[in-house]
Order: C-alpha cells, then sequence, then structure tokens
C-alpha cells in the first residue's frame, strides 16, 4: 500500500483507541493487523469529480488508520454497466471488503450477490435499499436532507411558483430518496407551489446539467427554483442561470461541495448549499469494514472512529450518524475553513 503523510493525526489515534476498546469491550484478542493486512477496494459512481476526490482521500485515511489496504476506483462516465464490470472486477481480485456508492441498485444486486457468495464484505454509502451488503453507511437522515433543502427553496420562492429537481440517475438510491422527501414536504406544506415536471437526470456531471438547464429555460419559462441532488447539478445549473442573469429570478440549491460552489455562492446565484462530507463518508466507510472483519457488535449507540455515536438499525443493515452541514453567502468561508471542502 502506497503511504500518505496524514495530518489528521487526533482523529487517527482516536480511531485507534476506540476501535481497540470495541474490540477488548467484545472479548475480542487485540491482534495487530500488520502481519494480516486486509484489501478494501471502493466502487463509486464516477471517477475525476471533486465529490469522490474528496471521498478518496477519507478512504486512504481510514486505510491508514485500521491498517487496511484501501484503494478506490469508478467508472468514466455515469453507467452503471461499467460499475458493475468494476465490481466484477473486485471480486476476481479476491478483495477482503467491497466498498460501494451504487448507481443502480437492481442492476448491482446480482453481482453483489456473487460477492457475498465469495465471502466478501459489502459496505455501502448512498445504498440503504441496496440487496447484497453487508451495511449501508450512512453520514444524515434521508428524509430530514430531502425537507431542509425544499424549505430553503420555498423561503427563497417566496413559497409559490414551478421548480425542477435534478438527481445524478433515476435510478440513484438516496438522490430519488432525497427528492421524493422534498416534493411530499412541498405537497403538504406549500400548496402554491408546484412541480414542473417529472426529475431530470444528470446531477452528478456540470455539462449534462448545464445543457438540462438550458432545456428547461426554454421548455418551462415559467420555472423559478432548481432544487439539484447530485453535488454537480447545482454548479451545471448556476452556470446557466449566471450566464443568463437570471438569478434574480431563479432560485437555485441543492447538494454541492463549498468550495466548489463558492463562487456561484457569492454572486447570489445558489442560495444554499447541503452536504455530508464525502471525505468523512470514506473514512467511516472503512471503520466500519474494520470493525465487521475484526467481529465487534454493533448497536445503537456505539463509536464509530472518528463519527461519533452511532444509531444502528440491525434489521434494515443501517448505520447512521448525523453529520449533514448547510451553507450560505454569510458562512461559506468558514464551512470551508471548517471542513476543507
Amino acid at each position: 500500500m502506497t503511504k500518505i503523510i496524514n495530518p489528521f493525526v487526533s482523529r487517527r489515534q482516536a480511531g485507534g483507541l476506540v476501535l481497540g476498546g470495541l474490540i477488548a469491550a467484545a472479548g475480542m484478542p487485540r491482534r495487530g493487523f500488520a502481519d494480516t493486512e486486509k484489501v478494501m477496494a471502493t466502487v463509486v459512481k464516477i471517477q475525476g469529480v471533486p465529490w469522490f476526490n474528496f471521498m478518496q482521500k477519507g478512504l486512504i485515511e481510514g486505510g491508514e488508520t485500521f491498517h487496511i489496504n484501501s484503494t478506490m476506483v469508478g467508472p468514466v462516465t455515469v453507467d452503471p454497466a461499467q460499475q458493475v464490470r468494476l465490481v466484477e472486477d473486485q471480486i476476481a481480485k479476491k478483495v477482503d471488503v467491497l466498498g460501494l456508492v451504487p448507481l443502480d441498485v437492481k442492476v448491482l444486486a446480482p453481482v453483489l450477490a456473487r460477492a457475498q457468495a465469495a465471502g466478501i464484505i459489502v459496505i455501502t454509502q448512498e445504498g440503504p435499499n441496496q440487496d447484497g451488503r453487508t451495511w449501508d453507511v450512512e453520514l444524515l437522515d434521508s428524509v430530514a436532507f430531502g425537507q431542509m433543502q425544499m424549505k430553503a427553496l420555498a423561503q427563497d420562492m417566496g413559497e409559490t411558483g414551478e421548480y425542477v429537481i435534478y438527481v445524478g440517475t433515476l435510478t440513484t438510491p438516496l438522490h430519488n430518496k432525497w427528492a421524493d422527501a422534498a416534493i411530499a414536504y412541498q405537497l403538504k406544506n406549500y400548496p402554491n407551489m408546484k412541480l414542473a415536471t417529472s426529475r431530470f437526470p444528470g446531477a452528478d456531471e456540470i455539462d449534462t446539467s448545464e445543457q438540462v438547464t438550458r432545456e428547461v429555460l426554454q421548455g418551462y419559462p415559467n420555472v423559478r427554483g432548481i432544487l439539484g441532488f447530485g453535488s454537480n447539478g447545482p454548479i451545471g445549473s448556476g452556470n446557466i442561470v449566471r450566464q443568463r442573469h437570471l438569478q434574480k429570478k431563479i432560485s437555485i440549491v441543492g447538494t454541492v461541495i463549498p468550495s466548489q460552489a463558492k463562487p456561484l455562492i457569492e454572486a447570489g446565484v445558489i442560495r444554499q448549499g447541503f452536504l455530508w462530507s464525502p471525505k468523512d463518508a470514506g473514512y467511516a466507510m472503512v471503520a466500519v469494514a474494520s470493525l465487521q472483519l475484526q467481529g465487534a457488535k454493533f448497536e445503537t449507540g456505539m463509536e464509530i472512529p472518528g463519527m461519533g455515536k452511532a444509531t444502528v438499525d440491525a434489521a434494515n443493515k443501517l448505520i447512521s450518524v448525523d453529520r449533514i452541514l448547510t451553507f450560505d453567502k454569510a458562512n461559506i468561508d468558514s464551512t470551508i475553513a471548517a471542513t476543507g471542502l
């Protein structure tokens, strides 16, 4: 494994201490990893975008902390078939742990069944309804995450007018769960708002979300709000809205990386951003994998190293902590400084 200098010494030390305590509490031998280093390969939705670049940093840091050879791969475009092939490659390599941020839960289910049949631990993120997983790790409550973004959009729109929603793909699990929660909240609380048309895919790629926005502005001239689930959705839509000087007419809020969104937030184009740290998500995936490899007992209130106390839903194979971040023009700089995102 390629070693890197890790500036997050306190979290690494804390991770080692907490993990050791959990293993001891479970009555297990505190065996070092050095002689039996495990391999974890994480397959993400797309490579080379800022979101997953940050996640990779967390995966590497987690690997250093827990003595797991942690790597990351992803397709060059948002393509479930490519993702399946990458998962198949990792099964063939006989990795100990497969991490996954799924694009299409139905398409991936058969190959994950083969992974588990081969004895591979499967840790997902953004995959609470993914069959074939050992655990799904989430840094937020999905319903609350969708609702709070609808609240922000409604406030900026004056609770009236048409809006559209962007997701990564129409099969991306959490994006569509957030969208469902947002729409349900709007229908219940903001009767003078209206979803102009069905949600649009493309929010994982800037070019695609730019093209979608051009089509929206042409086909739905009464739209006054854009809600983007997918970190490049607000960026792409914001670029077009800014180019056409429509920022006073159209409100944009959504899931986005602070440093990437800063110019558009400072220009008043993106009104508010929401996210959890993809770096922390990567770290948490490795932490949970390490605990699973050691046979630790998972229960609500346990400490996930570096993440804090977790809620564990064993029946649904879900481990969650509350790490939602919100930011706007007033706190964008302090958010970047505090998170490094």
